[in-house]
């Protein structure tokens, strides 16, 4: 039986990779959070279940383990700007002070541990599609900075703490991720879109609607952070959809998917919101041999359905 940690469990990602970590009898999974960014309901479906336990804890606090653990998933902090905006401190102090209670974990069970770093490390690119050789273009006092250069310190001190003490590490760039179970009013652009078309609501278009995302499945994620865990790579990996598309054609799509009439509404550009997003995944398909999977109306339709239940 391994004992698998995973952080940030209660959230959107973090939620789905246990339903998976729980798909092997062989895996025992302890679930923290605090709470800051979920309700909890993302979890009601294992409760009582054999092989999951749950700790309401903030990773920010030191705590000591006594049971075994084989692996880490740090997944652990607010990932939209709604929520790491409103305490910039207590992002930055997860994203550091909790970052490395984790890695002093990893290091005194000398087990591997996964940290799931972002595409906003790259910042507003000056190259494109973005590589993991490419080191970004972030303003470091704007008000995207405690999560974006929260994200780069950590990773920073991931690879410290791999170069000092030989801890095992993984990193994880994740790109826009989206699905069932994401929170209807993280300010999203998927939630916030598909929210707005099933209530008949305008839909709110930043700029003029042109900035490119590439999104990717929950499912493919996940399964791209396992492959991950268990390849023994400590240099970072994009995970993503290369799949790039307009804002204002994500708009159109999921108006017609979800047969709404709402009409689109034109607001400013966030500040140091990027204005292109797509991953260079040739490292992810050539050393894992990951790719995504589930196509972008495929996976619209299954978050729509999500979407329409709630």
């Amino acid at each position: 039986m391994r004992n698998i940690l995973v952080t940030g469990a209660a959230g959107f990602i973090g939620s789905h990779l246990i339903d998976e970590l729980l798909k092997d009898e062989d895996n025992f999974v302890i679930g923290i959070d605090d709470g800051c960014s979920s309700t909890g309901e993302n979890l009601d479906h294992i409760k009582g279940h054999m092989r999951f336990y749950f700790i309401y804890y903030d990773i920010v606090n030191p705590r000591i383990f006594s049971m075994r653990i084989d692996l880490i998933y740090h997944l652990a902090c607010p990932a939209s700007p709604v929520y790491y905006q409103k305490d910039p401190m207590k992002t930055l102090d997860t994203c550091y002070t909790g970052t490395r209670n984790m890695l002093e974990l990893a290091k005194s069970k000398k087990c591997p541990i996964l940290f799931t770093s972002t595409s906003e490390i790259y910042g507003e690119p000056l190259v494109h599609p973005q590589s993991e050789g490419y080191r970004g273009n972030v303003n470091p006092i704007g008000p995207r900075a405690i999560y974006d250069e929260g994200k780069r310190v950590a990773e920073t001190m991931m690879t410290a703490y791999h170069t000092q003490y030989d801890v095992d590490i993984r990193i994880a760039r994740i790109f826009n991720t989206y699905g069932p179970r994401l929170m209807r009013d993280d300010g999203r652009v998927v939630s916030n879109f598909i929210t707005q078309a099933l209530a008949g609501e305008p839909i709110t278009l930043y700029g003029d609607g042109t900035q490119t995302r590439s999104f990717c499945y929950i499912s493919d994620t996940v399964r791209g952070l396992m492959m991950l865990m268990d390849s023994g790579i400590t240099t970072p990996i994009n995970i993503g959809n290369p799949n790039e598309i307009t804002v204002f054609e994500l708009a159109t799509r999921i108006l017609l998917l979800t047969d709404s009439d709402s009409v689109m509404m034109y607001g400013d550009l966030p500040i140091d919101d990027p204005s292109r997003r797509k991953p260079n995944i040739n490292k992810a398909g050539r050393l894992l041999g990951w790719k995504p999977e589930v196509g972008l109306t495929a996976g619209l339709k299954s978050t729509i359905s999500y979407f329409k239940e709630k």
